[in-house]
């Protein structure tokens, strides 16, 4: 397949991508951020009148700390359909709970209100949302640990909009800067003052004291920053001091500070990553101050959705007519939550209105709209004929066409596609694209991309399941998981004649309701024997499961009431000829007041070949991260070709983060240019649980020097073990991760070595005796996090000498007898320091790295360092707590005995959590 035959449309993405739900870029303005109110949150006008008044503040802010370049132009407010309706309300068109910048949501924890911005991507790389608490945005009293709310805001949108990090660590809060030097708080600048005080419990404090195993201060030390400071730095370490209106650049960035900013982007200050962001690049200075925000409040009204289906000749084959049934099917059944109003469009040479707008009040709606869906073809494919009869049954009961969504599927081409494209521009509506087959107009996505909506893709291939995923991915975004439908179960099998196709769905405890078993199959019309069992033993066959007369190769079981919680085995016999078989499961939240397990794909970077392909899976429930599951991708080219991936949540290679409930991974098996689709698959068992996933969050000021006299905040509210451990049982979740296009694949790149291997972040060091250490990291491959990469140890007394061009040389460390491992595996290395003859309060760096490849000088690359320090005599010291472990100084004892003192970035220290 030729490359260039993507090229257009992948051009006029570029120009289009951006959607009006996307924050945009203006002359140094932001336009269109949105700020959504969770459907959940009970009405409070205080609410709206205060994220006013912190999107003015935060405007003139950020304007100020980026040198004159940035400001908050338009901003648009969601209001929950929930709350009442006032006249200064519009309707929501293509905003979205689900796509806003930020989200006003209760908090992750049950007495939390820390605002933090869920980041799941690299240094530079935006992060997905904000999200502030009802009681951040009312609550004043808690004004002064984070200060003023638009100081916070700017925070979280550096986090957000350029990818960079909290230059303090809650976790790591000190590290020794080496030599016999006290230890530091993890700051930046290193010379912004406070002090080292342990608050006791009749309110009073004392000065810290020195672990003298560790050279670190005290368990229950904190840093207590002056309240008047003589640095205007830095915003990403404590936004609330009057004097901090600049983030910390070149000249006082502290490399030294045990953080993720330096962990993350390679010792770089924040204003050095937000200068070479594309922001940057295309701004410049503004000469007068910034006009004040525009804000609009708009509210969330009705679902109004048209389905907009192909019935042209080409949908004859393949069995495409008789699959669009049966997903489409699925959807009006199942899917839709009740409420919206539904009309169905069918289109060929012209456009069919089968029924206007009806809405899904009762069960008896839902089969009246599933008679609409076309069973035959024929004719050719006139894609604009069918938007603009959906946007005449909008119109038919509203005044106009914004905020209705149409999804529209096609398996045709259609070189006219583009002559509706103003007119869908300036509709205001939604489209969400479905393209079956290898030949739909490659157009198509285009009018996803200009107005928000989702993009699918499914194959002629049965093995899949794809055209039933697409339908089931499509939910209305209103951030109430409580009424939309999940997905448990996608399976497909191709089965012989009398054979038998078995398997297992986890129905947990937060799902149950409105729960369907359905079951297809290709080509006989007798159905196969059906047998389903539920956890407590009650039996299911055949003669319960429903086959509507006008689809004759599906079959329906709608569990009564709350679905029993458990493992429900089903076993499926096929009767006659080989076929291929499907089950698809799917249920809704079985409480409101309980958050359903979640599970959410992300894409991320641009897909022209050699960039990797990063794929990751959100998987949650409510704010809370799930750990422990098992999450598989499935990439699916538009040949039918699939390759399966493990995601993984290990803090390693393409995953930030471990045991965050974000599984991450490398995706770089391309064999073919065009369309391809994402499913995710994810099975949890068992001890699944949730935990504080460690956020990138505004500094909580545990208390300021005024005049040298300290003042304490109040202390966060302590969080119990079982406000973040839950057992979440067994569970089974599949989601579409929707379509993206891959271009640039050269024939054969399956046999090329183009890729690097993935950056080690997790380096550390252990002492095993006299002399002795281990090293140990988590293997990058040789492309990325797939294959076996190989390794150079390096040391030096000077931490400058390991990083980047200086690397090559520093002194060697020999390596023989070292095994390769594959990527992922934990590696290993002992190393024997008898040779080294250092005196106390003196230090030395490791750094390993991948040999420089012609593939890309940007190899995998960690520091850890050890020190030499005065003589310790604690044989039994241990570290029972890593925070970052990747890069490690430990200290030499007189008795010839490693301790762990803190770990190192680049030959900078971090505490350790003991």
């Amino acid at each position: 397949m030729a490359s260039s035959w993507w090229l257009l449309p992948l051009m006029l993405q570029a120009l289009h991508g951006v959607t009006d739900a996307t924050v945009k870029l203006n002359n140094g303005g932001f336009e269109d951020l949105v700020i959504a109110i969770n459907p959940q949150i009970p009405e409070d006008n205080k609410i709206v009148d205060n994220i006013k008044g912190m999107v003015q503040e935060a405007s003139a802010y950020l304007f100020g700390a980026t040198q004159k370049r940035f400001y908050f132009k338009t901003v648009k407010v969601i209001i929950p359909s929930t709350w009442k309706t006032k006249a200064d309300y519009q309707r929501v068109t293509r905003e979205s709970y689900d796509k806003a910048e930020v989200i006003v949501a209760a908090p992750y924890l049950k007495h939390g209100d820390d605002p933090y911005t869920l980041q799941y991507g690299g240094c530079g790389e935006p992060g997905r949302y904000i999200h502030l608490t009802p009681n951040f945005l009312t609550n004043d009293k808690l004004l002064d640990a984070y200060g003023p709310r638009g100081r916070v805001l700017v925070h979280e949108w550096a986090h957000l909009r350029w990818g960079v990090f909290d230059e303090y660590n809650d976790d790591a809060p000190f590290y020794s800067p080496g030599g016999n030097s006290m230890p530091e708080a993890t700051r930046c600048p290193a010379t912004f003052k406070g002090s080292y005080v342990v608050l006791l419990a009749d309110g009073t404090t004392r000065p810290c004291k020195v672990e003298p195993k560790t050279q670190l201060y005290e368990s229950g030390c904190q840093f207590i920053p002056e309240k008047n400071q003589n640095t205007p730095t830095s915003i990403m370490y404590v936004q609330s001091i009057p004097s901090v209106t600049q983030f910390c650049d070149k000249s006082n960035h502290n490399t030294k500070a045990t953080n993720m900013q330096n962990k993350m982007c390679n010792y770089r200050s924040t204003w050095d990553v937000i200068t070479t962001s594309p922001d940057f690049a295309k701004s410049t200075p503004q000469r007068a101050p910034p006009p004040s925000p525009t804000i609009t409040l708009l509210q969330k009204q009705e679902r109004v959705l048209c389905l907009v289906l192909d019935v042209s000749g080409s949908m004859g084959s393949s069995n495409r007519i008789g699959r669009l049934k049966q997903a489409a099917e699925i959807f009006v059944l199942q899917i839709i939550e009740a409420g919206s109003w539904v009309g169905v469009v069918t289109f060929n040479d012209a456009a069919t209105v089968q029924t206007h707008l009806r809405q899904i009040s009762d069960d008896s709606v839902r089969k009246t709209l599933a008679g609409f869906l076309p069973t035959s073809a024929g004719g050719g494919t006139k894609i604009c004929s069918g938007v603009r009869s959906a946007f005449q049954v909008f119109l038919k009961k509203y005044p106009n066409t914004r905020g209705c969504e149409i999804v529209l599927l096609t398996d045709g081409e259609d070189n006219q596609v583009n002559s509706c494209f103003t007119e869908v521009r300036n509709s205001g509506s939604i489209i969400h694209t479905i393209a079956l087959g290898p030949k739909a107009e490659k157009e198509l996505e285009m009018l996803a991309d200009m107005t928000g909506g989702l993009k699918f893709a499914a194959t002629d291939s049965l093995n899949s399941n794809g055209l039933i995923d697409a339908f089931s991915g499509i939910s209305s975004g209103s951030g109430d998981l409580s009424q939309q439908s999940i997905q448990l179960e996608s399976k497909t099998q191709q089965v012989a004649a009398k054979k038998w196709m078995y398997g297992t769905v986890s129905i947990d405890k937060t799902v149950g309701k409105d729960t369907f078993f359905v079951i297809t199959w290709s080509a006989s019309t007798t159905p196969p024997e059906m047998f389903l069992d539920d956890p407590k033993g009650k039996k299911y066959r055949t003669k319960d499961f429903i086959t509507d007369k006008t689809n004759l190769r599906t079959a329906r079981l709608q569990i009564s009431g709350i679905a029993e919680a458990g493992d429900w085995r089903y076993s499926l016999q096929n009767q006659n000829t080989a076929q291929t078989m499907t089950i698809t499961v799917t249920s809704r939240a079985r409480s409101a007041t309980v958050p359903p397990v979640h599970v959410m794909p992300l894409i991320k970077r641009t897909h022209k070949f050699p960039d990797p392909l990063v794929i990751h899976a959100e998987v949650s429930q409510g704010f809370l991260p799930v750990t422990g599951a098992k999450v598989i991708a499935t990439i699916e080219a538009d040949n039918g070709a699939a390759v399966d991936l493990e995601l993984l949540d290990n803090g390693a290679g393409a995953d930030i983060i471990k045991d965050d409930g974000i599984y991450s991974r490398y995706f770089t098996s391309f064999k073919v240019n065009g369309r391809h689709n994402l499913k995710v698959r994810v099975q949890g068992q068992g001890k699944t649980g949730r935990r504080i996933r460690r956020q990138s969050q505004a500094f909580f000021a545990p208390g300021f020097v005024n005049n040298g006299v300290i003042n304490m905040n109040p202390p966060k509210p302590e969080v119990r073990d079982d406000d973040i451990e839950v057992d979440v049982g067994n569970f089974s979740r599949v989601a579409s991760g929707g379509s993206f296009v891959m271009s640039g694949v050269p024939p054969g790149s399956s046999k090329k070595d183009v890729f690097p291997p993935c950056r080690i972040t997790d380096l550390e060091i252990k002492p095993l005796g006299d002399y002795q250490f281990l090293l140990s990291w988590t293997a990058p491959g040789n492309d990325y996090d797939e294959g076996k990469g190989k390794y150079e140890i390096k040391m030096s007394e000077d931490p400058s000498a390991l990083i980047d061009a200086a690397f090559q040389t520093a002194t060697s460390v020999n390596t023989a007898g070292l095994k390769m491992e594959v990527a992922g595996v934990k590696q290993s290395f002992q190393y024997n320091a008898e040779n080294l003859k250092k005196s106390n309060g003196t230090s030395i760096y490791f750094a390993i790295q991948e040999p420089i490849h012609k593939k890309s000088v940007a190899n995998s690359h960690s520091i850890a360092q050890h020190g030499f320090s005065k003589a310790r005599h604690d044989h039994s010291a241990s570290i029972s707590h890593f925070i970052f472990p990747f890069l490690y100084r430990a200290l030499w004892s007189g008795s010839s005995t490693f301790v762990c003192l803190s770990a190192f970035l680049g030959g900078s220290a971090l505490g350790l959590g003991y």
